[in-house]
């Protein structure tokens, strides 16, 4: 059996698999900031992406579920099968209110 860890800060809920809680660790892209020179009294700065931080090394039978900007970052690196993304896509399952409560499935 596949082990699914959740390494978004929110609970996941997957239509036909069930809610899957926050690991209590989140996988992030950290960001690089520069100053720029201020534009009419208010701060710019330039932001870059740099290293993903919170992903665990692979494990037999393991899958992780991180932000699909985390997934945009690994993407293309060694990882790949055992990290992805929730669908938040067209199809997922929203509130009255627009909000995403459940997704379908994940992207790889």
């Amino acid at each position: 059996m596949t082990t699914i860890i959740n390494l978004t800060p929110h609970a996941l809920t997957i239509e036909g698999v069930g809610t899957i809680e926050p690991s209590g660790t989140v996988a992030r892209v950290a960001t690089v900031r520069d100053a720029c020179p201020s534009l009419g009294g208010i701060r710019i700065t330039a932001q870059s992406l740099g290293d993903v931080v919170g992903l665990p090394a692979p494990a037999d039978d393991t899958i992780y579920i991180v932000s699909g900007m985390v997934l945009e970052a690994v993407r293309g690196l060694r990882r790949g099968a055992d990290v992805f993304a929730p669908d938040t896509g067209a199809d997922a399952i929203r509130n009255d209110r627009g909000q995403i409560v459940a997704v379908r499935g994940l992207v790889c």
